[in-house]
């Protein structure tokens, strides 16, 4: 098939950048002809398995449903920005995408704008629904959910993370014409790339990895790995000391305060990875705890594959709704234990992991949301485990996600959903 896989964003760092470039990868290996739209200014640093990439002119601003920094472009939040803005936006991505024509199908991400760019291009098309416009930028907002729903109406396909992100997107659009065509299909995990590894060949190449980061210095560019991380994480992971791992984006949503106060009282260490405005407010809670945390900045998945076998514990704290546990997945895969926040797509990932487990130990995959006393419970049972019953967990964790999640699988059942009328 000829594939034009519209992402309004990049290609790293969050969620839904993350799925774009693993579904170029897997439909480029698996022989299809794969083209990727979005605003990607450096696509070599990824492999997307042979996909060509196209970066079309927007203009100056860029709609974001949560406002970071962007190379080149002024980012502003989608319900912020004036029609005609919008407007320009969806135009340029049409008009690059019309160029690459024809195509068999044109698969674009989030409901708003990759709905109404993918229709007005003229070719079957099918959006993949994320939790983060439905949440930030349509709930509340009719006009944006009206242009919405009238986008998805003439799609093949329409695709959703989990059974929450299909009732969340009935509730802020409403109902559907033809529901049957609204599929639940989770995003993947590259189980060859997150696996466990030996203790000292996990560390040696985590570090080696972190040497080859760019400079950063006063770690002014909040994107980029935090300046000096080869020396501070070599030094902060010596030992064996239980370790715990946060990463994600930080900001509040995401809960990182929840984990940090939670750790008070624990024999633990944690790394904290990603970037966001809560940054500054986490580092101040963080001293509370001396030198047992470590922030790193942003990591990608060349740093993170050798980071999460270092680390016993995985969690993810959010107290907003997620549309799909990616890290969860992720750090299961990697042989780290997943905690998450029992609710929205957490809990699904949640319910699949705990299957795996012992019976008397299917509670340690999930805590009661927002709540730092039974986080902390759930952590102190998990890291007082023996080396022998905590890898039990792990190999449990890892054959969840292998079952589940594995990207291969999910990019062909995305293409076979597409396909049929």
């Amino acid at each position: 098939m000829r594939i034009l896989l519209w992402h309004g964003y990049l290609l790293g760092g969050t969620g839904s950048n993350v799925y774009s470039r693993a579904l170029a990868r897997e439909w480029s290996l698996a022989g299809h002809d794969v083209t990727v739209v979005c605003q990607e200014r450096h696509p070599e640093l990824y492999d997307l398995g042979g996909a060509r990439v196209v970066r079309p002119d927007v203009g100056p601003y860029l709609p974001v449903f949560v406002l970071d920094r962007y190379e080149g472009i002024e980012a502003r939040r989608l319900h912020e920005l004036g029609r005609a803005d919008i407007q320009r936006f969806v135009d340029a991505n049409v008009a690059a995408l019309r160029e690459l024509l024809p195509a068999d199908l044109v698969f674009a991400n989030h409901v708003l704008l990759g709905g109404p760019v993918a229709a007005a291009v003229g070719a079957p098309f099918a959006v993949k629904a994320h939790g983060s416009e439905l949440e930030y930028s349509l709930r509340g907002r009719p006009d944006l959910a009206a242009w919405g729903r009238e986008s998805l109406r003439a799609a093949r396909a329409v695709y959703v993370g989990s059974a929450h992100i299909r009732e969340v997107l009935e509730e802020v659009c409403g109902p559907l014409d033809r529901p049957e065509r609204v599929h639940e299909v989770p995003p993947g995990v590259d189980v060859d790339e997150f696996r466990p590894e030996p203790r000292p060949q996990a560390l040696a190449a985590l570090v080696a990895e972190a040497r080859s980061d760019p400079p950063n210095p006063g770690n002014a560019n909040e994107r980029l790995p935090d300046e000096g991380n080869a020396e501070r994480l070599a030094a902060f992971l010596a030992g064996d000391r239980p370790t715990v791992l946060y990463f994600g984006k930080l900001i509040h949503n995401k809960g990182v305060h929840l984990l940090l106060e939670a750790l008070r009282g624990l024999d633990a260490r944690a790394v904290i990875v990603g970037f966001g405005d809560h940054r500054r407010e986490l580092e101040a809670l963080a001293a509370a705890l001396g030198e047992d945390v470590l922030f790193t900045g942003p990591l990608e998945h060349r740093h993170l594959r050798h980071l999460v076998p270092l680390c016993d514990v995985s969690v993810v704290p959010s107290i907003f709704p997620e549309a799909f546990g990616m890290v969860a997945a992720e750090a299961a895969a990697g042989g780290a234990c997943p905690l998450v926040a029992r609710h929205s797509g957490l809990a699904e990932v949640a319910a699949g992991v705990a299957e795996e487990y012992p019976p008397h130990r299917s509670h340690l995959a999930a805590f009661e949301s927002g709540s730092v006393a039974d986080l902390r419970a759930r952590l102190g049972e998990l890291l007082a485990l023996t080396p022998a019953e905590r890898l039990e967990l792990q190999a449990a964790a890892r054959r969840a996600v292998v079952a589940r999640w594995s990207w291969a699988g999910i990019a062909r059942r995305l293409l076979e959903l597409a396909v049929v009328v």
